[in-house]
């Protein structure tokens, strides 16, 4: 008898229902209708989950069993209100140079391969994005399908595994978004639908504008023309948001998060690398009032800063080649002999010590010497550590002291120090790292409360200007952030403004949720899936 002929005769369970939004290019507001739909359907009493089959991003989120996803379906699964797994986003693409990525299958780094490789790969990967979404819909009831870029990319169609080849394996109505911000909103909807093939224009049940200015009446002639020409309805016009509190599924644009405010008393400069993995992390100090957050990309930028923050990376020795080519390495040395206090995390982290050896090139082959801030050497391995953390801080440095009052809860009055609050983040990285030899340095700056070795909670130099730590996140906890920028303020001497609070992720969804609301039709939506908002 074969091995799985017990389950043959089993009836099947049903499977929830599904709808996909897909765009007309990358950047038309996917990740932030599908995050508003997931919530709203949540708000609805439905038990919701998102699902993106491909995701391109060095923005990456760790699970709770130490999957890698996307930074933008932890972000949805966030707004309907479940915990992210790996079948949300089951293929993950971390671009590391111009040609090659890192290709992470539910949860795990398993190839390194250039386009051409990666699509030969397609029919190995369809099999387990189609499980993945099948499982989503076997535990919900309702799955809300993220596609990527464009499905109008014919010259790559026979490759397709995210957008109407989902679409199709789900029955999955398809709403088609529009970034009206970058012009020819109608030509780029009318055009993504007339180059699919009928059977996919058959899935495309609205179109969606976003990211508006003004009065929508006047685009009502474009709507009428355009259903005239394809048989579609549009469903809304969405206003443009300032969403700078929802973490991002690519590295951002740098713009979006650089600040020039002249009343600012804070000065931060962040390098700028071309590999930089999770920017994201940073989005929550950029709003900060009163703080200037700069990426700077060459010596003449850099200035007399309050703070060098090196970020992480997906290509460390990379990165740090191309600091040491534009003279940055230098001019960072240069800030710290002044005094100015250097903050590493993760690849930047590893940059701060004597020397990087990635001889088995687990992300690119080679050894090259640090900026010898901090005694340690980073060894990279093949196997990749992801993980989330919860932290304390432990350590005092030019940073933050245990001691410093902080917020235990957001307007909550109630002042704790900052050295009995727990922190979130989480780690994704290959290197391991260990002190030199008779190295002196201070105690780790944060103790991750689940056990770990000393590199992951980070060390400090002696002095507490320079320091470093494996975990991504931390400037995202209100408190140790604010307990930073009262540090910075008073090293200079200035007083930071009082601040209402800068509004929670959370809150900016519920918003984002409202919004769509207000300006979509929800009734026609709902109707497609046979559910009600």
């Amino acid at each position: 008898m074969p091995a799985d002929s017990t389950n043959a005769n089993k009836p099947r369970a049903p499977l929830g229902r599904a709808i996909m939004v897909q765009g007309t290019s990358s950047h038309a507001g996917k990740s932030t209708l599908v995050a508003a739909l997931c919530r709203l359907f949540a708000q609805a009493g439905y038990r919701v989950a998102p699902f993106k089959a491909q995701n391109m991003s060095n923005n990456a989120a760790v699970t709770k069993d130490g999957g890698e996803v996307g930074r933008a379906q932890a972000m949805q699964a966030a707004a309907a209100g479940v915990p992210v797994t790996v079948d949300m986003n089951p293929v993950l693409l971390k671009p590391q140079s111009d040609r090659t990525s890192q290709i992470v299958v539910l949860g795990r780094a398993r190839y390194v391969k250039d386009a051409r490789e990666y699509f030969e790969l397609k029919a190995e990967l369809w099999p387990v994005v189609t499980a993945a979404l099948d499982r989503l819909r076997a535990a919900y009831d309702i799955v809300v399908i993220e596609g990527a870029g464009s499905p109008a990319e014919i010259n790559l169609a026979q490759y397709d595994i995210v957008n109407m080849r989902v679409a199709r394996h789900a029955g999955a109505p398809v709403l088609i978004i529009g970034d009206i911000e970058r012009g020819g909103v109608f030509a780029s909807l009318y055009g993504t639908h007339a180059l699919l093939q009928p059977e996919e224009q058959a899935l495309i049940r609205g179109f969606v504008i976003n990211k508006f200015r003004g009065d929508p009446s006047l685009l009502a002639p474009g709507f009428e023309m355009l259903h005239e020409r394809t048989g579609v309805p549009t469903l809304g016009v969405l206003p443009w948001l300032d969403l700078s509190q929802v973490p991002a599924e690519d590295a951002l644009e740098w713009e979006t998060l650089q600040r020039h405010d002249t009343t600012a008393v804070i000065d931060i400069a962040v390098m700028r690398l071309p590999r930089v993995a999770n920017l994201d992390e940073f989005q929550a100090l950029a709003a900060e009032p009163a703080v200037n957050v700069r990426f700077v990309a060459s010596p003449g930028d850099l200035g007399t800063p309050d703070l060098v923050i090196i970020p992480g990376t997906k290509s460390t020795l990379g990165d740090l080649a191309w600091l040491r080519e534009r003279g940055l390495v230098a001019a960072i040395q240069e800030s710290r002999a002044k005094g100015t206090p250097i903050l590493g995390i993760c690849g930047g982290f590893q940059m701060l010590g004597t020397d990087i050896i990635d001889a088995g090139g687990a992300e690119q082959a080679g050894t090259a010497p640090g900026l010898g801030l901090l005694p340690m050497s980073t060894i990279f391995e093949p196997e990749k550590l992801t993980r989330q953390v919860s932290a304390k801080v432990v350590g005092s440095t030019a940073l933050w002291h245990t001691g410093d009052d902080a917020l235990s809860a957001r307007d909550s009055g109630e002042r704790r120090p900052l050295g009995e609050l727990s922190l979130q983040g989480y780690e994704i990285h290959m290197g391991r790292s260990r002190l030199v030899d008779g190295a002196r340095v201070r105690q780790p700056s944060f103790a991750v409360q689940s056990g770990h070795d000393l590199f992951g909670d980070g060390i400090a130099s002696e002095d507490g200007l320079v320091v470093g730590t494996y975990i991504h996140g931390l400037l995202e906890n209100a408190a140790l952030r604010h307990a930073l920028l009262h540090r910075l303020a008073a090293r200079k001497g200035v007083r930071l403004p009082q601040s209402e609070g800068a509004t929670t992720v959370d809150e900016a969804i519920d918003a984002l949720a409202a919004s769509v609301r207000e300006h979509l039709d929800l009734r026609a939506i709902a109707a497609f899936v046979g559910l009600e908002l």
